[in-house]
């Protein structure tokens, strides 16, 4: 009879979690805002800010000027990348009021082998910036360009850093959370990468774990030249865990946590936007590997679906077990609904939500069986060389999430 171990194996699994795995469900940590007038202008360090867009026309104007706008008292420069964009996007840039003449518009080239899309730009992005900045005791902030800035945030990212001696400071945006899809999907995957990364254990240089939003990345040149540069990760599409992975395994520390200065504008509507956009690098996350994609598939009918089986179709102590599983899942789920402000009664789909993302993954591996491969803004990448780091073979649905909003590969 399985139903016992199994019922068994699922509440010592999320004890295990609960108690033991960097208190993932916490809702932070978060950064108190420091404005301009806070920080000394003397000893404010540079800061490039490097901004890497392919046809993002309804948002570019929104998201140059938040970082314009920023208060910071050093130095600081906006690079944006106009990568080979269709929509005008470079001018909707160059159009944006520029008082301080703070802003630098580069086309970018064709994308050599190897690199993907992203990264190429990002690269085009820092040579420009080095030229621009050359003292490498500043920073660079790696941003996307559908999030806005509070005119606080390039402040609070550097007090931070200098504060603590840091490497990078990351922090994972705010997300819409309007439509239905969003209010049932957004949510879980911030709440499943920080089950997949905690925060705590990010942020403890004694812990391997490595983990980074890609939407906002504060890195300094000095830890950049360290690793090689951004060269090291040129074929990665997974580029912001793949670069901090190497900023604090060469001995960089690094943090990682949420923003309230930052905000993601780009919207997901419907469930079939969110599907697409997990779909497109779900697999490239497990290697392309058909024996992690069912080990994936296993881990997440155990850990998410199995518990509330056990709880409504069986009787018991399986039941009573399985019971206890759902509880602790609901209830470690619920300090995030509270940050997005979502009634805690959507921790009762927590398994619904489990299986799209598990079937979407299954998605994405037929899709690369089909020769579909990774589809991004009318790119296609196969496997181009280092797009899977080691650290992160295997690590499975719960990465791909963090992948879906605000992180183009394009």
């Amino acid at each position: 009879m399985l139903l016992l171990p199994l019922s068994i194996l699922t509440l010592v699994i999320w004890l295990g979690l609960i108690f033991c795995h960097g208190r993932f469900w916490q809702a932070g940590p978060v950064l108190a805002p420091v404005s301009g007038q806070q920080l000394d202008a003397a000893t404010c360090p540079d800061v490039c800010v490097v901004v890497p867009a392919r046809d993002e026309a309804p948002s570019v104007a929104a998201c140059i000027g938040s970082l314009l706008a920023q208060d910071y008292p050093g130095t600081l420069h906006v690079v944006l990348v106009d990568d080979n964009s269709t929509d005008g996007t470079g001018r909707l840039a160059r159009a944006v009021p520029d008082p301080h003449r703070r802003l630098s518009v580069v086309t970018g080239k064709a994308r050599p082998a190897g690199w993907s899309g992203k990264l190429w730009a990002v690269a085009q992005g820092v040579a420009r910036a080095r030229e621009l900045a050359p003292d490498s005791s500043g920073f660079v902030l790696l941003t996307d360009a559908d999030i806005t800035h509070d005119p606080r945030h390039v402040s609070t990212l550097v007090a931070k850093a200098q504060a603590e001696g840091l490497d990078q400071v990351s922090e994972m945006v705010e997300l819409n959370c309007a439509s239905p899809a969003e209010r049932m999907l957004v949510p879980a995957f911030v709440f499943f990468f920080a089950l997949l990364y905690p925060f705590a254990s990010v942020n403890n240089p004694r812990s391997r774990v490595a983990g980074a939003a890609g939407g906002t990345v504060l890195v300094r040149w000095s830890a950049l030249a360290r690793i090689g540069g951004i060269e090291s990760l040129r074929g990665a599409l997974i580029d912001d865990c793949t670069l901090a992975a190497h900023v604090k395994h060469s001995g960089g520390r690094i943090y990682l946590g949420h923003s309230c200065l930052a905000r993601s504008i780009r919207p997901y509507p419907h469930p079939s936007d969110i599907w697409r956009m997990v779909a497109r690098t779900a697999y490239v996350q497990l290697g392309y590997s058909p024996l992690l994609l069912a080990g994936t598939v296993i881990g997440m009918v155990l850990v998410w679906m199995l518990p509330l089986q056990l709880a409504l179709f069986t009787h018991g102590l399986p039941c009573g077990l399985g019971a206890g599983a759902w509880v602790l899942s609901m209830a470690s789920y619920t300090p995030t609904l509270r940050r997005f402000g979502q009634s805690p009664a959507w921790a009762v789909l927590l398994p619904v939500i489990a299986g799209f993302y598990t079937l979407a993954t299954i998605g994405s591996a037929l899709d690369h069986h089909r020769g579909r491969g990774v589809v991004w803004k009318s790119r296609a990448y196969t496997e181009p060389d280092g797009a899977i780091s080691t650290h992160m073979r295997g690590e499975g649905t719960a990465t791909v999430m963090n992948r879906t909003m605000g992180d183009d590969v394009g």
